[in-house]
């Protein structure tokens, strides 16, 4: 009996550690697989505060786009273009939105990190001379013996000569009034300058906003005379796109994502970024997301080849015109600027 009792406790033993044995194989996987959806932490800096030119990342973030990618991303802002891709090139950030044209200037400086673009949220450079009227300035050609005010820290400043030598207006025939970017919209409705220099989405819906009629207000596009440029970018860590190249690839297709959404329907976009900003506008931020849209986003070479790419050529040109005002140590080549390795096929970046 103690026999037959001892080997039934053995049996009920060796049963007990297949179970257990059966149930770690069990839950291995399953932790693994808990584990695989833990989402990537991703830290994206904005270059300026939040506007509605930002839409398509509050809405991917609001609409659950991120998410879905597998995808924490959380956000904060940097004062400048220069100071997001310092952070980014640091590894403070992961990615951020900034003006490619000041990436491109940051790539002469000596020992730098190979940030590049991996999306073209802007095909074109909001760059814009926005003047008054019934200053006596109407068309391009008009400024020549006018005041333009600039404030030296914006990059229209340092596209302008490009822009004055491709239209035949001498420099030297401008005055260029130099001021804080802080009050460049309250000098103009002041009338102390005849027209600035800036984006044509921030100044002129400001001043409008101001209480300047549109029907006094000549938005002048740079791309409109000659300016190749392209505008922002969301730029990433090399490091960071070297380890986790498929969470960028995340990070591109839902950016994509929020900009059909901002597209589809601006109003409802507007109000989510009002509601983000404290004393935000409604009206104000649809004008200027509007405003955005038709003039950077949705432009013919968009249309014809889809969201977040470049032109090789086009991008190697607009470097060639910051060449005219400021002097590269090494001139970078768009392969330094811009990895198109992230971005979807061209049939998943079309627009509906």
């Amino acid at each position: 009996m103690r026999v037959k009792t001892t080997i039934a406790g053995c049996v009920a033993a060796l049963l007990g550690v297949l179970v257990a044995v059966f149930h770690g194989l069990v839950a291995a996987p399953a932790q693994a697989a808990d584990t695989a959806r833990q989402p990537v932490a991703m830290h994206l800096t904005f270059d300026r505060p939040l506007d509605a030119s930002m839409a398509p990342f509050v809405l991917a973030q609001s609409h659950g786009m991120f998410a879905s990618e597998g995808l924490g991303v959380t956000t904060d802002v940097a004062q400048s273009s220069a100071e997001a891709i310092a952070r980014v090139a640091s590894g403070a950030s992961e990615v951020a939105l900034v003006d490619v044209n000041e990436l491109i200037r940051f790539h002469d400086k000596p020992d730098t990190a190979p940030v590049k673009a991996v999306f073209m949220l802007f095909n074109r450079a909001p760059y814009a001379v926005v003047a008054r009227k019934s200053r006596g300035v109407q068309r391009l050609a008009d400024v020549e013996g006018k005041t333009l005010g600039a404030a030296e820290s914006d990059l229209s400043l340092h596209l302008w000569p490009a822009v004055a030598r491709l239209n035949g207006i001498k420099p030297a025939s401008v005055k260029l009034y130099r001021m804080s970017a802080a009050v460049r919209e309250p000098i103009l409705s002041a009338g102390q300058v005849d027209a600035v220099l800036g984006f044509s989405y921030l100044s002129a819906v400001n001043l409008r906003d101001r209480g300047i009629p549109a029907s006094d207000l000549a938005v002048l596009r740079f791309s409109d005379y000659g300016g190749e440029s392209y505008g922002f970018a969301l730029i990433v860590n090399p490091a960071f796109a070297a380890g986790k190249a498929e969470a960028v690839r995340g990070l591109v297709r839902a950016t994509i994502a929020g900009t059909h959404l901002a597209i589809k329907d601006p109003a409802a976009a507007a109000d989510e970024v009002a509601a983000l900003i404290d004393g935000g506008s409604r009206e104000l931020e649809l004008e200027r997301l509007r405003t955005v849209l038709a003039d950077d986003i949705l432009t013919d070479e968009v249309r014809q080849k889809g969201l977040g790419g470049i032109d090789p050529a086009r991008l190697d040109r607009s470097i060639g015109q910051i060449g005219e005002d400021f002097k590269f140590r090494k001139r970078p080549t768009p392969a330094d600027i811009f990895d198109d390795s992230f971005l979807p096929p061209a049939d998943g970046r079309m627009i509906n």
